[in-house]
């Protein structure tokens, strides 16, 4: 059995190979037209869609899913209509294929282009994310890249029908689903060197550590997102609670959520019972440091003693660690080592605290006076994302059409010769 899926898999790769040659000189027009087709389909398929879903999500409980996978693995009416139009605004972006990043001339009469090219066949492996089966089919196709697709066990019935939707808007083989989760599949892809030139894992830190571990071909990866949200003692209060807020509670499942609030000592004792009050309201529970949990006491809000593990924790959920800092410079130390260089924010109206925070926490994505929930491919304008990196070699932060791509130099001469 798994000699005949390597025999399956090492064909999908070969067949990709030969299909990535071919988008790699595809006119815009073309993709264009594909994507649309694309999302014209999801809109007509809610129907068969959902039902393929409603089939994993009643196998969720047997798979053991947390609550955080279940609903990522869940589909609505809403979020294939956010689907297709992801779809749809990949379309309308600029095709970064063929953009010409450097231009000069040698004094040997030698030109000299840097241009922007497909990175060629790219490896997508996740989890109970159907989002990223059209996204990364989208992207793929649009930044001339041939893309195989592993999902797994969870979410086999609802990619299956995705797949379909796919292969009829799409070129041939510009988009291949392994059709099975046996690991063995996975095993193999991983080795793939010969026609695979880039793994992008999505998923849990499991998942993500085996491939980084076991692949033989570059991963562009993120392990997990440890967020964290500073509340300066410059910080306009009711804007502190929005984001704060938002940044937990708005979808507490997903990598880009808040799971760590520092707090300056400065403002911990008038502004922290106010933060403690509305998150618990919305449910979250608090895991203080001593100083956090007395203030709190206080005022009458209820926390657990945060343990060592839960301030480097990412909990995926409406949990939510504290601890009081007495500076914007211990913040910054605090969270370039408990955090995962992932996404996180200051809450300031001073501008020079929140130059020294962006210049200094060692994080893909800073942010000043927003929610750490916009390290996010769509909100970022990339119509959608194949992942988010924390990797600091080729692209780091919401991976788009530019980060799809690499490069190579075309050269124009007039019969030069070297000396």
């Amino acid at each position: 059995m798994a000699e005949d899926l390597a025999t399956l898999v090492t064909s999908i790769g070969r067949r990709a190979r030969a299909a990535s040659l071919a988008l790699a000189a595809t006119t815009t027009a073309a993709k264009n037209e594909a994507l649309l087709r694309l999302a014209d389909a999801i809109d007509a398929a809610h129907a068969p869609l959902l039902a393929a879903n409603q089939v994993d999500l009643a196998a969720a409980a047997g798979h053991g899913l947390a609550k955080a996978q279940v609903d990522r693995l869940t589909l609505t009416p809403e979020r294939l209509r956010q689907l297709a139009e992801s779809v749809r605004q990949v379309a309308a972006l600029p095709d970064p294929v063929g953009e010409v990043l450097e231009n000069w001339v040698r004094p040997n009469g030698l030109r000299i282009r840097k241009v922007r090219v497909p990175i060629g066949v790219i490896g997508i492996i996740f989890e109970a994310r159907p989002n990223v089966t059209i996204d990364c089919a989208a992207l793929c196709l649009k930044s001339g890249n041939a893309a195989i697709l592993r999902g797994g066990k969870e979410i086999f019935a609802t990619n299956m029908a995705l797949a379909r939707l796919i292969e009829q808007a799409f070129p041939k083989d510009a988009v291949q689903l392994i059709p099975t989760p046996d690991r063995a599949a996975l095993d193999t892809l991983l080795k793939l060197n010969a026609y695979v030139h880039c793994i992008i894992p999505r998923g849990g830190e499991g998942l993500i550590r085996f491939v980084a571990e076991n692949s033989t071909i570059p991963v562009i990866k993120h392990f997990n997102g440890v967020c964290f949200v500073y509340v300066d003692q410059a910080a306009d209060p009711a804007m502190a609670e929005s984001l704060v807020l938002n940044a937990k509670v708005q979808r507490p499942s997903v990598c880009n959520a808040a799971e760590q609030l520092l707090i300056h000592a400065g403002v911990a004792e008038s502004l922290l019972p106010r933060l403690g009050r509305a998150l618990t309201k919305a449910g979250v529970e608090l895991r203080c440091d001593r100083a956090a949990a007395a203030i709190l006491a206080k005022a009458g809000v209820a926390t657990v003693p945060g343990q060592p593990q839960d301030f480097t924790a990412e909990f995926l959920d409406l949990v939510l660690a504290v601890r009081v800092v007495d500076s914007v410079t211990t913040a910054i130390a605090t969270i370039n080592r408990d955090g995962s260089g992932h996404s996180d924010a200051i809450v300031t109206a001073d501008p020079v605290a929140a130059h020294h925070f962006q210049a200094e926490v060692d994080s893909a994505v800073v942010l000043w006076n927003a929610s750490t929930r916009f390290n996010d491919g769509f909100e970022f304008g990339y119509g959608a994302e194949i992942g988010i990196s924390t990797d600091r070699l080729h692209a780091r932060g919401p991976m788009g059409l530019r980060e799809l791509c690499s490069h190579k130099f075309l050269i124009d001469g007039s019969g030069q010769l070297r000396s």
